[in-house]
């Protein structure tokens, strides 16, 4: 027995599925979990020592890598003040101004310590802002596992095949619309049906939560008009693409500004943290200003702040690692794609930047419903054949990839040689 494997029977018997997010399951790809005791650059090693080379980078933020020696010396300077205060710190008010800086859209940002938290509090917010109840989401996107979001949701929901969530009582999704990703007249419906009741649409910029989609040509632009004359507010989820794809995020990336913007855990170089922000008229609605209410004793955490200051500001002083990743992103999921089309499999490679996804259809996937048109027990063996061959990937079909800065050529060449065996075997 390995020592992941016993690490996995102690784990079930005390957590939920041995996991502390379902996302980390391996359940659906037939395996055991892999217990991770390090990483460093692009690579994570496990508790038996094996070494992988690392397409999650926890979920996104690792954007430099793991273990980046400028983002760990910032942590451990800033634990030997003390690793949480519940007060004001200095750190906050840098992190705030950073954000502020990079992001045109945002005038003020309140840190919470989630993406889930968020994108809660950012809802509430347009609510309160617009004095209107409903909210318009779309299917398959995933923004967090609070009650009102739990529609149609994607992510580790999809994988699992849970249409919503046992426990959401009816009443607190009564006002969750949901509209198709990439179809703009079904938006369209939803306001003409709910006149003056729309307080906001939230989006993924880029949907990462069914793999990865894609906005259509004029998809984004169209919901901004939309919202704009009708009143109500556009909120971005850059919870996966905020900072990853530009220095501005998405918004950035596809020249949209929106009205509300949730980030979560790369503005805490892959610590606990998040924030929303918007116009200073917006977030003047949050108290202790306005009547928004929202709190937290560890948002702002001074050891997380310092890790994200130091991965934002090197970011934002080298914007050429921008354009070089997602010039890398571009090589290599066209490389992904070619090999594929030489072995004969009309599989579909999604991409934007440094994310992508491979789906097992036929089909081109630009929504939800043509994302689970996807061969599971395809991804299945390709995943297991992958870990086994040192590639670390996401444990659903329905999960994105991420490369890093710390991704080198030679080293994304290693992945496509074991893809081109995989495809030859």
């Amino acid at each position: 027995m390995t020592k992941s494997e016993a690490l996995y029977e102690r784990a079930v018997k005390c957590i939920p599925g041995g996991v502390n997010s379902p996302v980390r399951a391996f359940g659906s790809v037939g395996e055991t979990p892999r217990f991770i005791e390090k990483a460093n650059g692009a690579w994570i090693y496990d508790a038996d020592g094996n070494a992988y080379l690392d397409f999650i980078g926890s979920w996104g933020p690792m954007i430099l890598g793991h273990n980046h020696p400028e983002v760990l010396e910032s942590v451990m300077e800033a634990v030997k003040g003390g690793l949480s205060f519940g007060a004001a710190t200095e750190r906050e008010v840098l992190m705030a101004e950073l954000i502020c800086d990079m992001v045109p859209s945002i005038g003020m940002v309140r840190m919470v310590n989630s993406g889930t938290e968020a994108v809660m509090s950012a809802i509430r917010t347009a609510r309160g802002f617009t004095g209107r109840n409903k909210i318009v989401k779309f299917t398959g996107c995933y923004h967090g596992h609070t009650d009102a979001m739990l529609v149609k949701a994607g992510s580790g929901v999809m994988t699992q095949g849970i249409p919503d969530s046992a426990g959401v009582p009816a009443g607190c999704t009564q006002d969750t619309l949901s509209a198709a990703y990439n179809n703009l007249s079904s938006v369209e419906v939803l306001f003409e049906e709910n006149k003056n009741e729309i307080a906001a649409v939230i989006v993924e910029p880029v949907a990462a939560n069914m793999g990865v989609v894609p906005p259509a040509k004029g998809f984004l632009e169209g919901l901004r008009k939309l919202c704009t004359r009708e009143g109500a507010l556009l909120i971005f989820d850059e919870v996966i693409t905020g900072f990853r794809l530009a220095p501005d995020g998405a918004q950035g990336y596809f020249g949209i500004q929106p009205d509300l913007t949730t980030f979560g855990k790369i503005i805490g170089g892959g610590m606990p943290v998040g924030a929303y922000g918007g116009s200073k008229e917006i977030m003047s609605m949050v108290a202790p200003v306005g009547p928004v209410y929202q709190a937290g004793t560890l948002s702002g955490n001074p050891v997380a702040m310092a890790a994200g200051l130091a991965q934002l500001t090197m970011l934002k002083e080298n914007p050429r690692i921008y354009q070089e990743l997602n010039a890398m992103g571009d090589w290599f999921y066209s490389e992904i794609e070619t090999i594929l089309r030489e072995a004969g499999a009309p599989w579909q490679v999604n991409h934007t930047g440094s994310l992508g996804c491979v789906f097992f259809t036929e089909q081109p996937v630009v929504d939800y419903a043509s994302a689970k048109t996807s061969d599971v027990g395809k991804y299945r063996d390709y995943f297991k054949y992958m870990l086994h061959h040192g590639i670390y990937l996401a444990p659903s079909q329905f999960e994105a990839m991420f490369l890093s800065a710390a991704h080198k050529k030679e080293e994304l060449e290693e992945m496509l040689d074991v893809l081109r065996g995989y495809m030859h075997r």
